[in-house]
């Protein structure tokens, strides 16, 4: 389980927490880089000490082979040289240096023999402070000497002293510098999420459909306004169409009901009971229209809450029909030779041809046909009737919710305007479409879904 944030963190705003990690980091790459850098440079001025040291004891253990050592020895600058013999006598030194006591004692000279770099203090350096020291061991061979090079160390650590105070002085400025703007260059950059912070609170508050503010640009931000927009498009959209659906479903309930309570009340007047036919032919609307109702409804929470299987289609379209047996017009069902297959919800489909086959009975003179066939990687079930048909000009807008036509589709004959928005709703869940065509007479409606097999 991941620890949480501490309190102090959680109370600071992304402003201070994406500062106070910038820096952090800042302070701590310059703290690394400084050490690194004083190392570095200790490092270097000490190996070109060391180099100009044993350089001098090359030129003068050269002199001394060819024996044409002068005294003192002759050198430039700071070094200090001895000459020591095995006896440890002093045989030659350099103005700057002693010339009759050795700079070394005996086990510090067998150890700078053996090429070891030995460090002296400040009280061994004759006032030139601490000294690092090597040895070069030159001479004929009956007569061997070691050259004794000694380099002051101060100039170097004086180097690497300054240096240091430098950067504790500059990095505190240069790091306050730079969070210093940093933290105007991270304002600047989530200003725009402020904007949006800010134009959400007026929408909480208003409850109006308000536009979030879009930033400039092609970033991160400008991609999130977008889609937050969108995202409040499509809510408003939802509010419209549930504002709307309320509305046409507490019309369309009103009717049966003001029928039931007419009869009820005329029943009750002349102490007759209220015809039966009659009450039931309501209840009948009454109760197709809610079960419309809720299954718009359902579709519109949950969109995807269908169980899609393989469906033989000629066997769904006969089994649908079958129930229209008793229609005042006979429904017939022709299919291809090769059954056809889709994948879907059998339910679902069962309601689209249902839907379809209540329309086309209801406004047919005297044929209803259901054709099943397939068409390259399509399967169709098409429904045809030679009732009045529908306009061209209005072919859309019967898939409306509680649309009719005044010609085809009256309230007196029951429908409620919602079979054709069902339809579509449930095909087009399946990846399939639905046309409306003349049938010469009559109204033809094809079904395409995706075929199987």
């Amino acid at each position: 389980m991941r620890a949480a944030a501490p309190r102090w963190w959680r109370r600071l705003t992304l402003r201070g927490r994406l500062m106070l990690i910038g820096a952090g980091g800042l302070a701590v790459g310059f703290g690394v880089g400084g050490v690194l850098l004083l190392g570095i440079l200790a490092t270097t001025l000490q190996r070109s000490s060391d180099n100009d040291a044993r350089q001098t004891a090359r030129d003068v253990a050269e002199l001394l082979d060819l024996g044409a050592l002068s005294q003192p020895v002759p050198v430039a600058g700071p070094p200090m040289v001895q000459v020591v013999d095995s006896a440890y006598r002093v045989r030659g030194a350099s103005t700057n240096a002693d010339a009759l006591v050795p700079l070394l004692r005996p086990e510090e000279l067998t150890r700078v023999q053996a090429g070891e770099v030995i460090e002296l203090g400040a009280d061994r350096g004759a006032g030139s402070g601490p000294l690092r020291v090597i040895a070069e061991v030159a001479g004929p061979a009956g007569d061997r000497q070691v050259v004794i090079v000694a380099m002051p160390a101060g100039q170097a650590r004086e180097s690497v002293r300054v240096l240091q105070t430098t950067l504790l002085i500059a990095y505190p400025l240069l790091v306050s510098g730079m969070a210093l703007l940093a933290w105007r260059v991270v304002g600047a950059t989530l200003r725009p999420v402020e904007d949006l912070r800010a134009g959400a609170e007026a929408i909480v508050h208003s409850g109006r459909p308000v536009r979030l503010p879009v930033p400039d640009g092609n970033d991160e931000i400008h991609k999130l306004a977008v889609t937050l927009n969108h995202l409040l498009d499509q809510q408003e959209a939802a509010r419209t169409r549930q504002r709307s659906f309320v509305a046409d479903a507490a019309h369309e309930l009103r009717s049966p009901l003001a029928n039931l309570r007419v009869q009820l009340e005329v029943a009750q007047h002349h102490g007759e009971p209220a015809a039966p036919e009659d009450l039931i032919a309501d209840l009948d609307r009454l109760t197709r229209l809610v079960d419309d109702l809720l299954l718009l409804a359902r579709a519109d929470a949950s969109p995807a809450a269908l169980t899609f299987t393989e469906i033989e289609l000629d066997e769904l379209a006969r089994g649908v029909a079958g129930h229209y047996r008793a229609a005042r017009v006979p429904v017939h069902v022709t299919a291809t030779d090769s059954p056809q297959w889709t994948i879907g919800d059998p339910v679902a489909l069962q309601r689209v041809l249902a839907n379809l086959l209540d329309n086309a009975v209801l406004h047919a003179h005297g044929s209803v046909t259901v054709t099943v066939t397939g068409s390259g990687q399509q399967t169709l079930m098409i429904v045809a009737d030679d009732g009045p048909g529908i306009p061209a000009q209005d072919r859309e807008r019967v898939f409306g919710r509680f649309t009719r036509l005044d010609d085809a589709r009256a309230r007196d004959a029951g429908g409620s305007g919602l079979g054709l928005a069902i339809v579509r709703d449930l095909v087009s869940r399946h990846h399939g479409s639905v046309q409306l065509d003349d049938a010469n007479p009559g109204l033809r409606v094809t079904v395409t879904l995706p075929g199987q097999r």
